[in-house]
This record gives C-alpha cells, sequence and structure tokens, in this order.
C-alpha cells in the first residue's frame, strides 16, 4: 500500500522502552538521558501534527546519540515510511531487528513497507514472525490479509480479517477490509450488511461511508448513495480521488469499479 495506504496504524514506540541486555548499555548521564527524552516528545508531537520530515530529524538525532536504541530506529523508519522513503525506512527496521529481534513492532512496519514496494512474500513472512512471537496479535492478522490480498488471494484474506476481528472486536479496520473483500468475491449481501453495521456503529467511518456509496449506487439505491457520499466527503475527501482509492487505500478491484462508475456519472 504505497503508493499504500496504511490503515494499519504503525505502532509508535516509547523511544525508551525497550531495553538491551546489560552488557550492551553504555552508561548515559541524567542529563543525556532527559535531553533525549525532551527530543523523542518533541519527534512524537511532529508526527501528530503530520510534520514527517522534521519528526525524521529529531529521530536522526536520537538514533546518533543512542544508536544501541532499536526503538530509536524503528520510530525513524516509520517517519520515513510516512514519506514514501521505504528502502530507508526498511534498512531502519533491520537494524531495530538486529538490536532487538523479540520486538514485534519492526517486524509489524517493515512488512507494511514491503507492502507498499510490493513484495507480499516479504510482508508476509514479517507478519507471522510477529504471530510467532503474539500469536493473538490483531494487527498482525489484519497485515496479513492486506498482503493476500496484495497476491489476490481473497478467502485467505477475509479469513485472516475474521480472526483479527475475533480477537479485537472493536478493531473496525479488520472489519471493513473483510467488507470489502467480501465484495470482492461476489458476497455482495454479505459486504452490504456489514458496512451497514460499521457505519451504525462508527457513523464517522469515511471509508464504509464511501464503500456504501459504491454499492448502493450500483444497485439504483441513489438518494441514500448520496447521501453516505456527502458524510464521506466532508470527512475525508480523498475518496473523491480514484487513484488515490485504488493505489494507496488500495480497495479491492470491484469496489474501485463500483466507486468509479459512481464518480463518472456524479
Amino acid at each position: 500500500m504505497f503508493k499504500r495506504f496504511l490503515f494499519c496504524i504503525f505502532c509508535l514506540l516509547l523511544w525508551s522502552g525497550l531495553s538491551l541486555p546489560s552488557s550492551a548499555q553504555p552508561t548515559y548521564t541524567n542529563e543525556q538521558l532527559a535531553a533525549g527524552e525532551q527530543l523523542a516528545q518533541k519527534a512524537i508531537q511532529a508526527v501528530e501534527k503530520g510534520r514527517f520530515e522534521k519528526a525524521e530529524r529529531y529521530w536522526t538525532e536520537l538514533v546518533e546519540q543512542f544508536p544501541e536504541n532499536p526503538a530509536a530506529w524503528s520510530n525513524r523508519g516509520n517517519t520515513r515510511v510516512s514519506q514514501n522513503k521505504l528502502d530507508a525506512a526498511i534498512s531502519d527496521y533491520n537494524e531495530a531487528i538486529r538490536l532487538q529481534p523479540d520486538a514485534t513492532d519492526p517486524y509489524l512496519n517493515r512488512g507494511a513497507a514491503y507492502e507498499g514496494q510490493q513484495r507480499w512474500d516479504d510482508a508476509i513472512a514479517d507478519y507471522q514472525q510477529v504471530l510467532a512471537l503474539t500469536p493473538e496479535d490483531p494487527m498482525a492478522f489484519n497485515n496479513l490479509g492486506n498482503a493476500k490480498a496484495g497476491q489476490g488471494r481473497w478467502e485467505d484474506a477475509i479469513a485472516d480479517y475474521e480472526k483479527s476481528a475475533e480477537l479485537a472486536p472493536n478493531f473496525a479496520f479488520a472489519r471493513a477490509n473483510r467488507a470489502l473483500v467480501l465484495y470482492q468475491v461476489g458476497r455482495e449481501e454479505d459486504a452490504l450488511r456489514e458496512m451497514r453495521n460499521l457505519v451504525r456503529k462508527y457513523p464517522m467511518f469515511p471509508d464504509m461511508r464511501a464503500a456504501l456509496t459504491a454499492i448502493l449506487w450500483s444497485t439504483g439505491q441513489r438518494g441514500e448513495a448520496e447521501s453516505n457520499w456527502v458524510a464521506a466527503m466532508g470527512l475525508d475527501s480523498r475518496y473523491g480521488d480514484l487513484d488515490w482509492v485504488q493505489t494507496v487505500r488500495r480497495w479491492p478491484p470491484r469496489m474501485v469499479a463500483a466507486l468509479g462508475q459512481f464518480l463518472a456519472l456524479e
């Protein structure tokens, strides 16, 4: 998904939250540690404001000052992915994994970066490693479904989304991804039912508002389709860009085609 949408939201590691074996830890003064915490807070605040280049500079300072800290490398990788610097991000995740191979977030995020390069098998391997470390990780199952969908393995993707939703019933994106793929495989009524349920529970969910628009329009329910479209555009105007939906959000082909028909006639 990059050009791809990472609905698999990146986990932001606390920069000091991952520990190394005591024999590998250098000695830092309290002043150095306090300065590092301040830099990390500045980086997190920059990310929250969408200022990824600035955040990357802060994480680079932390990498230079605390090169043994895997979270600094992993978080810099996250900011680089947000700028579509995928090779550089993967290099950062590799270093984080080398420093602490039993931490799951760098595998999860590296897998998402691999997806951005359409390296589906590499992404799947990383998600499977996450599940080897934490067998009931709902994000890993969701992302595994994303990678399998990238390969066109729709039924396998549905099974992974269902497992993700089973483990985390309030994880709306796993259910949304499942609904989109249900439509792809011809289970239109099941897809529509799930989308309606999600919009009922999460009325501010633009992804499902836009998806409902596409399906309802294709079945002639144009008034309801238009109503959902107004809501979707008010929440996230990117759904009006079919290229973004296809290559960044990465809806399945049948859903993209349905939305394309609506946009063509709007």
